[in-house]
């Protein structure tokens, strides 16, 4: 017998809205803060040297993602980097939905906690308009990727987007949603 671990999306529905009206004072239920979408990103600039590198890592992005990722192309020539416009120079995907809690959940019960030494992650890295951004060092964190398949250790971002109005706000929602912050008790 199995059980069905709750998702996320159903503890924000259920304990989180209640937590953050009760906090901020909120009013009407659309002000309360909520996810809008999660982007990662990679960029590899010796894929324009070799294309085999963009192949590589377009299918471990897709992997990780669980959905089809876009590979981002050079707006511009530039002559030092030897970089045509057009030549490939990294992969991104944008999670929305289940899928963007699903990867959150993963993010946080699995792959934070296999970084070496992990003590938290920064609570100041946020834009100022409620979004966290994440830097991962390599793509072998993630349970879908062996390290029998890494040849190139490639770093990735993982941009968090709300639609919290402040930094505050969209902290307090990651910090019940689990996201462990340094010297922050989790929810």
């Amino acid at each position: 017998m199995t059980t069905k671990t709750r998702s996320l999306k159903a503890k924000y529905q259920e304990e989180i809205i209640p937590a953050l009206k009760e906090k901020f004072g909120y009013e009407n239920i659309n002000q309360v803060p909520k996810l809008h979408k999660i982007v990662l990103n990679m960029g590899v600039g010796e894929a324009s040297h070799n294309s085999k590198i963009a192949e590589v890592i377009e299918g471990q992005l897709t992997k990780i993602a669980g959905q089809k990722c876009v590979v981002t192309k050079a707006k511009k020539s530039i002559a030092s980097y030897k970089l045509r416009e057009g030549m490939p120079v990294g992969a991104m995907v944008t999670l929305r939905g289940e899928r963007m809690y699903d990867f959150l959940q993963k993010l946080i019960c699995v792959v934070l906690p296999r970084i070496r030494d992990f003590r938290g992650i920064s609570p100041k890295s946020f834009d100022g308009r409620g979004n966290y951004t994440l830097g991962l060092k390599e793509q072998a964190l993630f349970p879908e990727i062996t390290y029998e398949e890494v040849d190139l250790v490639k770093g990735m971002n993982v941009s968090v987007i709300t639609t919290a109005e402040t930094d505050d706000e969209a902290r307090e929602l990651l910090r019940l949603l689990g996201m462990p912050f340094k010297g922050m008790k989790a929810a």
